[in-house]
């Protein structure tokens, strides 16, 4: 060790140089950042949740569409509201990536002529709209309310609230620029007619949230990132008081960040709304790193050493806990890189080597510095120094009322704990969203005024060529719509399909509302339906080519992911057991809900993997299998007690909350780590248990304060997220790591200290 010290303080300008210079470098990279929005970036390439998605997809073309929502407090059906319908859905027509568009204004409405009633029309519902009197305005709203179709569909039941439905084109993709460019030109399109009419307009559909998860990135990089360096050099500054100091810590942060960032687009990586907080979380490693170093250095000048001495006395005391430590919290992030969802993953694997380069770096460069700069720091009488007075009283604190400590402490714990048994997983993608996010309230609006805001894509397979057709699979169909409302009251509130298509054909020709008991007769009612439709509105996405299986759309409120897993084995073990035919379920709301077990699996595969791994660790450096509940326990508490937290609070496990686990053990360990290094130190040396106790709080103790200190407030920088994941990741992390350091500093030392006075009561049996 005093050969690689030496090593460094001779090549000091050399290694100060040369580590920015790379960073430097490695940064002409970040010209190349790019984000990702897509859903595909929550699954796997290889995921057979994407695959069915994809293989739905192949047989019933894109199932993302745009969609504006409007409300007239009186009616949309007056020449002003139904005109903004006409112009938005004639604009859509025009508008690059969009196949099809539906409204109230060109809806298909099925009718007999009054002078031919054998001749059925299909034509648009609203055609001139000037021409068009009140009274005819109030016919047109009394027909439109009777169509199953698009009642709760394209308007509600008080005519009040409408949407334009624009379906995009299979070649539009999930790309970033096209999301964002759609969003853009569908913004454009409403301009004008709120600055004419006032009207609010709600936008909704796969371009908009794919939208909104970029823009929350791109805002949330571009503020905490700066914001956590700027407070971590603010409290660097307050901590050393030396500009020295603050600059050789952030200058590990800065380098650290540029080169993985630099590494992760090498690998064709984008940012999304988890990797692109990788800046921040490692801002947090490379500080606590540094935060001892310099600690210890402080702390060996002020007994009156010279720079190169204490610069030896400081990496000879930090190497193998800082080593350790960096292990552990890439065994953290790292224990992440088992998850299934891949912005996880990615983050982990990521955020696991920027620990081991911010060791690395930190272990070399902080070194250098000191040489380079030798600080300013005048020796101190031990005896006066406020730290050593409050190291003193710390270790007879703890001596003297370690049962009082043990007890308080385990009582609350076990309180705070019971929570867990009333805790939830929620993977709900709309619930990822603040409340005043637009598309958030956007969803919010659709509920409220006219229908569920989620949609489930239902195949059902008739088994047969031209099944579809069969009376006996419609008059299925009918009755699972009927028993679906009944099961679901307060969640299903719309659902469509062919079914109405042609029961409203038979309404007009046999004034039945029923399915036809002829099969001839149906495939005559679509095959005249289809052959009415204009360019752009066929059925080809209601049923796949040999017309076997058929699709039906239900719309739904946002619910708990529970609730929406029930729906959807109850959809698929309805058609199992109460007909001959079979069905799945698809669409985007099925594959976020199925994502639940993923973020179970996350949450309990890692942080098991994390505990395996810091258990196996801790056994290797204190080598000591009798204590190794103790030197667990410490890091297990936290997890244990916001999860309980939130379950007395009634919040719900989100994706967040899963990265945070694993995370929190990694990082929460390193208190442990340095604090039971010194401790053994110590007690090696033939201190006592008072003694070794002021020893380690003068040596660690300040150091593991002022670093939750830093990591707390970095983590908490998070609460300003629009994107609620990281939010709750932010309060977790904040919360476990303060717990974290009690248990360390307070139940951990309270343990040992009546473990100390037990033995001594036994040695004196003895």
């Amino acid at each position: 060790m005093h050969n690689f010290v030496e090593k460094i303080i001779k090549f000091k300008w050399f290694i100060a140089i040369l580590i920015p210079v790379i960073a430097i470098t490695m940064s002409l990279q970040l010209k190349h950042l790019a984000f990702e929005g897509s859903y595909r970036i929550w699954f796997d390439k290889d995921s057979q949740i994407l695959k069915n998605y994809d293989n739905f997809r192949d047989i019933f073309g894109n199932d993302q569409a745009i969609t504006i929502t409007f409300k007239n407090e009186d009616t949309v059906f007056n020449k002003d509201s139904l005109g903004v319908v006409k112009r938005i859905t004639e604009k859509f027509w025009q508008t690059e990536y969009i196949t099809r568009v539906d409204s109230i204004t060109n809806y298909q409405y099925v009718y007999s002529d009054p002078e031919y009633p054998d001749e059925i029309i299909v034509e648009d519902f609203i055609e001139d709209i000037d021409s068009l009197d009140k009274k005819t305005l109030e016919e047109k709203q009394k027909i439109i309310l009777k169509e199953d179709a698009i009642v709760k569909r394209l308007i509600s039941e008080d005519a009040k609230t409408t949407t334009i439905v624009a379906r995009l084109s299979p070649q539009a993709g999930e790309s970033p620029e096209v999301s964002l460019k759609l969003k853009k030109l569908t913004e454009e399109i409403v301009k004008p007619e709120i600055q004419k009419y006032g009207y609010k307009f709600y936008l909704n559909g796969g371009p908009i949230v794919n939208s909104a998860f970029i823009e929350i990135a791109q805002a949330d990089g571009a503020l905490f990132t700066p914001l956590t360096i700027l407070i971590t050099m603010i409290l660097l500054l307050f901590i050393f008081k030396k500009f020295s100091s603050m600059i050789a810590s952030i200058t590990i942060v800065i380098c650290t960040i540029l080169i993985v960032l630099a590494i992760q687009i090498m690998l064709g990586y984008k940012l999304n709304n988890f990797t692109v907080n990788m800046p921040v979380f490692i801002t947090a490693i490379g500080i606590a790193d540094a935060m001892h170093i310099l600690w210890i250095y402080k702390v060996a000048r002020k007994k009156g050493m010279d720079n190169e001495k204490a610069i030896h006395y400081s990496v000879r005391k930090n190497f193998l806990p800082i080593l350790f430590t960096s292990l552990t919290t890439a065994v953290g992030f790292a224990s992440l890189s088992i998850s299934n969802v891949i912005p996880i993953k990615t983050l982990g694997i990521a955020t696991a080597n920027a620990a081991l380069l911010a060791f690395i770096l930190t272990i070399i460069f902080i070194p250098a510095i000191l040489a380079i700069v030798n600080p300013k720091i005048k020796a101190e009488d031990d005896t006066k120094n406020k730290s050593t007075k409050f190291a003193k009283w710390y270790g007879a604190f703890i001596v003297k009322f370690d049962k009082k400590i043990f007890i308080s402490t385990l009582l609350l714990f076990i309180a705070i704990a019971y929570g867990i048994t009333k805790v939830q997983v929620d993977s709900n993608t709309v619930r990822y969203f603040k409340e005043d996010v637009p598309w958030r309230q956007t969803v919010n609006f659709i509920q409220d005024n006219i229908s569920g805001p989620m949609t489930y894509e239902i195949i059902v397979d008739s088994k047969k060529k031209d099944g579809v057709k069969d009376p006996k699979f419609l008059r299925d169909v009918e009755k699972f719509y009927k028993e679906f409302y009944k099961a679901f009251p307060n969640e299903v509130r719309h659902i469509g399909s062919l079914l109405d298509v042609i029961k409203k054909f038979n309404e007009v020709m046999n004034n039945s509302k029923t399915v036809p008991n002829s099969q001839n007769l149906v495939a005559q009612y679509l095959l005249l339906y289809t052959l009415s439709l204009p360019q752009g509105m066929e059925i080809n996405d209601q049923m796949d080519i040999e017309e076997r299986q058929f699709r039906i759309t239900a719309s739904t409120n946002v619910t708990d992911t529970s609730k929406d897993l029930e729906m959807l084995s109850w959809v698929e073990n309805w058609w199992k057991t109460n007909t001959q035919f079979s069905a799945r379920v698809d669409g985007q709301t099925a594959m976020f809900a199925h994502m639940q077990h993923d973020v179970s699996d996350t949450l309990i595969k890692s942080i098991t993997i994390a505990i395996i791994a810091v258990s196996f660790m801790m056994l290797l450096i204190f080598r000591n299998v009798r204590l190794l509940p103790l030197f667990v326990l410490p890091n297990i508490i936290p997890i244990a007690l916001v999860v309980g937290i939130m379950g007395w609070l009634d919040i719900d496990i989100d994706i967040g909350v899963a990265i945070a686990g694993a995370i929190i053990i990694g990082v929460a360990v390193d208190d442990t780590i340095h604090f039971l290094v010194k401790y053994f130190e110590a007690r090696n040396k033939g201190a006592n248990i008072q003694d070794s106790l002021t020893y380690v709080m003068q040596y660690a103790g300040n150091a593991i304060i002022f670093t939750t200190i830093i990591l707390s407030i970095a983590f908490s920088i998070f609460v300003f997220s629009d994107f609620l994941p990281n939010y709750m990741f932010g309060v977790v992390t904040a919360s476990a790591l303060i717990i974290a350091v009690i248990a360390d500093l307070l139940m951990l030392p309270a343990i040992l200290s009546m473990i100390d006075t037990y033995k001594t009561k036994r040695r004196r049996v003895k």
